[in-house]
């Protein structure tokens, strides 16, 4: 049984009115989060090991990860829709379920065709964090909404950067097998966690599941991301890849039309075209992309050997550890970030956060002669990524109404992905082009990092640029 409300007539009632604490459901909610984004990082350790692993070709094998991307991409927006149509904490455990079915099946085979399903399904429940998000806003007081919210979304970002040491750790020391075994493990203590302590919010959307708008966002972010991943391996200029793209752009296009004449839309576009939500959304693409040059370069870096000239030769774990303070930081900078917006508003806080990544950056092309600059650099682009994304929900949240906010936050995430998926692209090139030959390997050369750099920061001054154009005043909920 379920109520339905509106943004005029909510007063949602608190966790503390349930009988459970705001700290307890701030730390299930973020435990959650970084759980779920250590999907993203789970692999890297075995990537180079996986053909052999599989006994398939390397470019098989590459679906092992970029199976997780698109299923994270479909599902979020999904995810958040059907929160707010049916409860988000059932379709949060719903969520954490997929995950470890997933789980459980790549932990049980070693070919490829169970490792894509089982990494789709991981995938599947990146949802996890905007309902997290949403469930913070329906069920905590006023007062400390922000904060949370704060900390429930740096840990998209935390996850990434400490789940490099963990899987190292687990990948270096046992069967890769185990690796799975353990993301299985925690996701059921998750779903535990979520269905002991954290209480289902009264606050639903009743309407009709919009079937044709997720067929249609599924073709048209499924040809876009195939496209961005596949674009250097199949040729940027190939019919394969250009009939993608335009496919994409078809289908959107098409969507926004058949979207626009619902009555129950699986994304309200009124509300996503408000300038505040609009931008919001254009500076989180920036904001991942410049967020992703350090996942992608900074181990590299570390790891390439000492005869380039340039690199240091860590192993895996060593690198994973040196790039571990960066989501520290993260997670410590949230609450900052919660506090700065409300004193200065979110749009100030964004900015700033855009800025000091860029500045993390300049700091990399600057300095990059030992293992302690680019710790350092890695935690100032993180301190800016910490900042930024934290940010982000408030901005959103003061634009939609409260019974959208899942669907909301959950595109939000979506465009968060787009801009990592786009970066994993655009610098993959860059450093496959810019290259040195070291005997027999052929590796990134020095200047083709600082261009990787360089590029970055034009996506922090272009996150920037698009944070200066979202309206100060709130636009009004409906």
């Amino acid at each position: 049984m379920f109520v339905s409300v509106t943004a005029a007539d909510v007063t949602p009632a608190t966790s503390e009115t349930r009988g459970v604490s705001p700290a307890v459901l701030i730390a299930v909610l973020s435990t959650v989060g970084v759980v779920v984004s250590l999907m993203q990082t789970l692999v890297i350790p075995i990537i180079p090991s996986l053909p052999g692993l599989l006994n398939t070709s390397a470019s098989n094998a590459s679906w092992v990860v970029t199976a997780t991307l698109l299923a994270g991409a479909v599902s979020t927006p999904i995810a958040g829709k059907l929160g707010d149509m049916f409860g988000k904490r059932l379709v949060l455990v719903a969520n954490l379920g997929f995950m470890i079915v997933g789980s459980v099946i790549c932990a049980s085979f070693s070919s490829l065709l169970p490792e894509i399903v089982g990494r789709s399904l991981q995938g599947a429940a990146v949802g996890a964090i905007p309902l997290g998000i949403s469930i913070m806003r329906d069920e905590l007081p006023a007062e400390k909404v922000g904060g949370a919210m704060a900390v429930m979304s740096a840990t998209l970002g935390v996850g990434g950067a400490v789940g490099l040491p963990f899987a190292a750790v687990i990948a270096q020391n046992a069967n890769w097998h185990m690796l799975f075994w353990t993301a299985a493990g925690l996701g059921a203590l998750c779903a535990v966690l979520v269905f002991v302590f954290v209480p289902e919010s009264p606050v639903r959307t009743p309407s009709k599941f919009d079937f044709g708008g997720a067929v249609g966002l599924s073709i048209a972010l499924l040809t876009l991301l195939i496209g961005i991943t596949k674009g250097a391996d199949w040729g940027w200029a190939s019919a394969s890849i250009l009939g993608l793209f335009a496919v994409s752009l078809a289908s959107f296009l098409l969507w926004g039309f058949y979207e626009l004449r619902q009555s129950s839309p699986l994304v309200d576009l009124r509300v996503s075209a408000r300038p505040r939500v609009l931008f919001t959304n254009l500076a989180s693409i920036a904001v991942g992309f410049a967020l992703y040059g350090m996942s992608l370069t900074f181990p590299q870096l570390l790891m390439a050997p000492t005869a380039t000239g340039y690199g240091f030769g860590l192993s895996m774990v060593a690198a994973g550890l040196a790039m571990a303070p960066g989501g520290v930081v993260m997670m410590l900078l949230s609450p900052v970030s919660a506090r700065l917006s409300a004193k200065k508003g979110p749009k100030l806080t964004l900015a700033l956060g855009s800025a000091v990544i860029g500045l993390g950056y300049l700091f990399a092309v600057l300095l990059m002669d030992s293992v302690w600059q680019i710790v350092v650099a890695g935690i100032i682009v993180a301190g800016g990524v910490g900042l930024a994304y934290a940010a982000m929900p408030a901005l959103i949240m003061g634009a939609v109404p409260i019974t959208e906010t899942a669907a909301a936050n959950g595109l939000n995430s979506l465009m968060r992905s787009v801009g990592t998926s786009t970066s994993a692209a655009v610098m993959g090139v860059v450093l496959a082009h810019m290259t040195m030959q070291l005997g027999p390997h052929v590796l990134p050369s020095r200047e083709g990092f600082h261009a990787a750099f360089y590029i970055a920061i034009a996506g922090a001054v272009v996150a920037i640029v698009l944070t200066a154009c979202i309206p100060i005043r709130k636009t009004d909920q409906r």
